[in-house]
């Protein structure tokens, strides 16, 4: 069991399985939307995702066509995403974990439009866009 928070603590969540296709996403709307250089996400199977308090605090805001991001209407705190064209899967921003979801991130997507003043300095592959196939043992396309 998986436990994240807000900011302000208004909004918890629980999950009862794995953090899986964890990446950092380095797009213009991800850097803003986080106010950082870049996002650390993950996916979690939307059965496997609860909300123990504050869901009436979480607001979506449509940033593309069938994306929705949602956060605390409060503070601000990014919290997950939902898919249209997918709602099995959420996007899971890993900023907002309590626990350690054990898995780690495989992969810098969208370097292309990395932030100029910020420099990757890890050694895992790097993507200009989102990579076709499978990259390391998950593949993390879709979410």
């Amino acid at each position: 069991m998986l436990r994240g928070s807000c900011l302000c603590q208004g909004v918890a969540f629980e999950i009862d399985g794995k953090v899986i296709d964890l990446l950092y996403c380095h797009c213009a709307m991800c850097r803003k939307a986080h106010g950082s250089a870049f996002r650390a996400r993950g996916k979690v199977r939307a059965s496997e995702f609860r909300w123990t308090r504050g869901e009436e605090l979480v607001r979506y805001f449509e940033s593309s066509p069938g994306t929705h991001r949602g956060f605390c209407s409060v503070c601000g705190s990014n919290l997950v995403s939902r898919f249209d064209q997918n709602p099995r899967v959420l996007g899971l921003a890993l900023g907002v974990l309590d626990d350690d979801p054990l898995n780690r991130p495989i992969c810098h997507v969208y370097v292309a439009s990395k932030a100029p003043w910020h420099e990757i300095t890890d050694e895992l592959p790097q993507f200009d866009e989102l990579p076709p196939g499978p990259v390391g043992p998950r593949n993390p396309s879709g979410a």
